[in-house]
């Protein structure tokens, strides 16, 4: 397990030996964010970092379950010295806090209603030789499984000629997720791993080249899941657990209804049968 010093805060070899000067506003946000790791000792497993490419375009495609799964996964690329230009919605590139942050980091801001836009910058980052990050289920899955993946990621993959890095986080949620307050506490762990690279074979069709990606994606969460070091404190504790390990998390099937009605900004009640499920798991788990 790995836990940031404050030597890793002021390490001057932290982003390799020649450091794009154009980069500074995001080297001094990752050593601000070490800050923050280091004061709340989180602890982190990192596995599969040397799947990140040292030079050259790559698309890391995760599950979502947290607001900072974006800060997990670029940590993981830090060790191959490589900063990672996330795509994420426009909203977040108009608020008036987070909005300079992500326009001087060079992310890539997606339009839902336009998002070609936003595909040719993706491509055009990736024949540059960047590392794109996408989050491929659109939005936070509020099962904590992975669901439906949009193709994006795929065809980029292939108009660019890159390579696919499946990876997982898991923790995150316990910290900062959609519908549940924010709670930063100490010595949290939070696990991040990078499976082998999935290079577009000739010719192959996005539908194809998604399918391998989910696969790898499901591979990887489950192993997340299975070796996780902190299990739930107890029965007010397993909200952040799938229903599938003994959550009380919505079901896959539920967490659609939810998440699509977040993406139009509408979200519903949940429906009675929904709440007696989860109150039924709930009693199970006592």
């Amino acid at each position: 397990m790995y836990t940031a010093s404050w030597r890793d805060v002021v390490r001057r070899d932290l982003f390799g030996p020649r450091p794009d000067l154009r980069d500074r506003p995001y080297r001094l946000v990752i050593r601000l964010a070490l800050v923050v790791f280091r004061l709340l000792r989180f602890r982190f497993d990192v596995r599969g970092a040397e799947h990140v490419p040292p030079t050259g375009g790559a698309v890391i495609c995760s599950n979502h379950v947290s607001y900072l799964d974006f800060t997990f996964l670029g940590l993981a690329a830090l060790p191959q010295h490589r900063l990672v230009r996330f795509m994420a919605k426009a909203s977040v590139f108009h608020h008036g806090f987070s909005g300079p942050f992500m326009r001087a980091m060079h992310h890539i801001p997606v339009d839902r209603k336009a998002g070609a836009g936003a595909f040719d910058l993706a491509v055009r980052a990736l024949k540059d030789g960047e590392v794109v990050g996408v989050f491929p289920e659109a939005t936070i899955s509020s099962s904590f499984r992975v669901k439906e993946l949009k193709g994006g990621a795929a065809r980029m993959a292939i108009d660019a000629g890159v390579p696919v890095i499946p990876a997982a986080v898991w923790g995150g949620q316990r910290l900062f997720t959609k519908h549940h307050p924010i709670q930063l506490t100490r010595g949290v762990a939070v696990t991040v791993v990078l499976g082998e690279p999935i290079r577009p074979e000739p010719g192959e069709e996005p539908r194809a080249l998604l399918a391998r990606i989910r696969t790898a994606m499901e591979a990887l969460v489950d192993e997340a899941q299975r070796t996780y070091p902190q299990p739930p404190a107890g029965p007010d504790d397993l909200w952040w657990q799938p229903a599938h390990l003994g959550g009380t998390a919505p079901s896959l099937e539920e967490a659609v209804r939810l998440d699509h009605s977040d993406v139009r900004g509408a979200r519903p009640k949940a429906s009675p049968l929904a709440k007696a499920r989860r109150l039924l798991r709930r009693r199970r788990g006592r």
